[in-house]
Formats: C-alpha cells, structure tokens, sequence
C-alpha cells in the first residue's frame, strides 16, 4: 500500500531534506509535487486542497521558514498534517460495556465483509483476550452463513448457526440471547451487503441496527476502489451511526487514495486495515504510523510489534544465547530465522516497514517476488542432520544432490551457502561487538551499503 504515493513523496523529501534555506518559491514548489501526487494517488480532491491549504499555512509560518533546518521541518509538517487528516491517533473499539458487547458489521458485497468478522475474532482472542461469538445475518447468500461457520473453526470462535429463512433481526436477537448464556464477551454480526447502494438495503441495515443497538458499527470497505471508497463509506455514514471503518484489501491497492480520504469524507475513524487475506492479517490502523511509511520514514514501531507478536521467543532467546556464549551459528539456525520471517509476512511484508524503501529502484524491489525465503528453506530441508550442523561438508557433489531433491539448481544452494556465510559473520560480530557489530554485518551483506537509508 502506497507504494506509488510513497515514491513520488520521497523524492520531494529527498530533495528538501538537505536544504539549509528554504523560500515561499521553494515551498510552492514542494507542494505542487505534493498535490500532484496526492491526486495522483486518487485521493478526494476536497481532501488534496484541505491537506495543501494547511500544510501552505504551517509551512510559510514560522513552523518552517525560520526553522535552523527548514526542509526537516517542512517534512515534519507534511507528516503531521498527513496524520491529522488520517485521524491523528488510532480509534479503540468500545468493548467497555456490558458483555456482550454487539458489533454490526456493514458494508457492499464483495468488499470481504465476512473475511474481516473472522479476522477481527481472532484479533479480539489473541489481542485483547476476549471469548468471541460470531454470527451471519446475510440471509440472501447461504454460502456466506457456511463461510463464516469455517472461519469461526479456522479462528477457534464460537459460531451461532442461522438460516435463510430467517428474519436478520429474529437471527442477532437469538445469538445475544444465546452468547449471555454462554458468557460470550463479543458477539460480531456480519450482515447482507449488496453489488450497489439501493434504499431496500439501507432500509434492512437500518432496521436490523434499531433492533440489536450496536455498540460499535463498522464499515467494511475495499481500498482498491479509491475515491469510491470514501464515497460508498459517505452514503453509509449519513444512513446509519457508523462508529468506525474497515479499509480491506490494502496489499492490493498501491495508491491508498482511500485511506487518506475516508476519515475526512465521513468524519468517522478508520480502526482496522486489512494487509493480507491471511486469518492474521487485520492491523489497527495508527495514522501517525502510516503517514511515517507514506513518507518513506518507515513503520519501525509496528514492525517490533510484528516482531513481539509474531516470532518464536524461545527460540529467539536460546539463538541468543548461543551467540552470546560464541558458539557456532549453523544451517538449522538459519532455518529457524528464514521461518520466523515467513510467519511475519516474507519479505514484502517486512520490505513495507523499512526505513528508505522508496530509495531503493523499482526494478530491485521486483526482484523480490516473495518465493525467495520458502525456496532457502526447501534447500535447508534437503541436507541431511549433518551438514545443517556442519556446513564445510557441502562439497560440489552434495550441494547437486541438495538441488536436486529441493527442485532447485547448484547455483541457488551455492547463493544459500553464500548468504549463511554472510549470516555466521554477522552472528560471530554481535558476539564479539554488541549492536555495533551486528550493523556492520548487515551493511556487509548488502554489499556496503547496509539497508536503504542506514548510513
């Protein structure tokens, strides 16, 4: 997500950055590109010419021009404005009610409305430690009720069994009535959505949401249809009492026009993004955070969340350990490391985190299609206990065998060996130099020049 927006706005920064003076003519300048690449990026242009007036206003203040480093406070003001008109801060659900607490989940059909119920059970479960019930009252699509009955399996929910037959609001009176019973604290409703905005829905919606009085009700809308987005989201806002959005398929959409409009379009807050169409692949949305990644700053505090939730701490600290006590890093460690990355996404998902990542040309960042970990360790996989363990016995004839078994070529075992090498060196570094050794390795695998933007 943001990808294009990111490269043109990372230009402008790149250039402004060094700037020991800037003038009114200059900021004019950085602004055009700003604009340009804001509509560029489909984003509502009441949204571009609210975000540019106050930026123009800030910037020709005293905030910039009499700033000691002016194009640092220049970017400092983007961001800020950036994250303002995301919502300045990210938007808790209201879960301080008494059990259990509804949410009604609304939106168009095809926008994975119930894709995001299965996601948002098990962000609740794992998250914020809460025995979560859900339920569809999508009484037009059967399949839509054995969908959800999967994804409550999958997420280890509990599911409320429905019928089309029923009535939407007999269907959510039974499941609260039910989920009391069972001491349920969340109960999530995912509801009909339709291919258009017709009365006969909103209608529908609007009835179904008297009946249950929600706590909190979201829209669930696709990113990838831009400005649409916040137009669809508009309609619904004004029909019924919204309490949140929910931006699906961002992976998808390399513009994010919709993110930065839907909040200042419908005034209501965007609390989850969906980032992949994994089970585990809804994050909260924190606009401080994303304005940082649009402005090629990096997500740095999301990423050490990932990394918290997401990596093996056991396995974490006994790698640890073993470099701490100078033993040898080997094969299996390797694998171990290339492992925890696939769980945290691949590459591409730690790639959109990183600091500098619009430095880097579009024709390096293709090179990574995503298939590069998954075949590392395939190639791991197929040497025996003993050479993960000591890998100086990967002589020609054993790394063809490894090739052969991992459906793989000689030169893509010797391109692995290549990169343990570069691995075992930076381990033997941190033993010996702390945190100072370990990026001196890194910038020794990357040729010398460490990670974009790392100097």
């Amino acid at each position: 997500m943001f990808e294009s927006l990111s490269q043109r706005l990372s230009t402008t920064v790149q250039r402004l950055r060094g700037r020991g003076r800037l003038s009114e003519e200059n900021i004019r300048e950085a602004l055009r590109d700003v604009r340009v690449a804001l509509l560029e990026a489909d984003v509502a242009l009441p949204v571009v010419q609210a975000l540019i007036e106050r930026i123009k206003v800030r910037a020709v203040g005293q905030d910039v021009l009499r700033s000691l480093t002016p194009g640092q406070a220049l970017i400092k003001v983007v961001r800020d404005e950036l994250t303002t008109v995301m919502g300045a801060q990210s938007a808790e659900l209201n879960l301080n009610v008494p059990a259990p607490a509804v949410i009604l989940m609304a939106g168009l059909q095809g926008a994975g409305k119930t894709t995001t119920v299965g996601k948002l059970a098990k962000l609740l479960k794992e998250r914020r430690k809460k025995k979560v019930m859900v339920v569809s009252a999508d009484v037009y699509r059967p399949a839509a009720i054995e969908q959800l009955k999967t994804l409550a399996q999958q997420v280890d929910a509990l599911f409320f069994p429905s019928d089309p037959s029923q009535k939407p609001e007999a269907i959510v009176r039974a499941a609260i009535s039910d989920a009391k019973k069972s001491f349920v604290d969340v109960l999530l409703v995912d509801t009909a959505g339709r291919l258009a905005i017709d009365e006969a829905m909103m209608a529908e919606i609007k009835a179904l949401h008297a009946a249950v009085n929600p706590v909190e009700t979201l829209f669930t809308v696709d990113a990838m249809t831009g400005q649409d987005a916040a137009n669809t989201a508009k309609a619904f806002a004004d029909a019924l009492p919204l309490t949140g959005v929910v931006l699906t398929k961002t992976d998808g959409d390399a513009r994010g026009g919709a993110a930065l409009s839907v909040r200042y379009i419908t005034g209501r807050p965007i609390k989850f993004i969906g980032t992949s169409e994994k089970m585990d692949g809804l994050d909260v949305f924190h606009p401080e955070r994303i304005a940082g990644r649009i402005l090629d700053m990096g997500d740095v505090l999301s990423l050490v969340e990932q990394v918290e939730r997401d990596v093996d701490q056991e396995k974490a600290q006994k790698l640890a350990e073993k470099v701490a006590k100078g033993k040898k890093f080997d094969l299996n460690d390797m694998r171990d490391q290339l492992e925890q990355m696939q769980n945290m996404g691949g590459i591409h998902a730690l790639m959109d985190k990183l600091p500098g990542m619009g430095q880097v040309p579009e024709h390096m960042k293709n090179q990574v299609t995503g298939k590069e970990v998954p075949r590392m360790i395939a190639i791991i996989g197929s040497m025996t206990k003993k050479e993960r363990r000591h890998p100086a016995l990967l002589n020609g004839s054993r790394r063809a065998r490894i090739a052969k078994g991992s459906g793989t070529t000689p030169a893509d075992v010797n391109k692995v060996m290549k990169q343990f090498m570069q691995m075992e060196k930076m381990m033997s570094k941190l033993s010996s130099g702390g945190m100072k050794g370990m990026l001196r390795g890194m910038k020794g695998m990357m040729g010398g020049r460490g990670f974009p933007g790392m100097r």
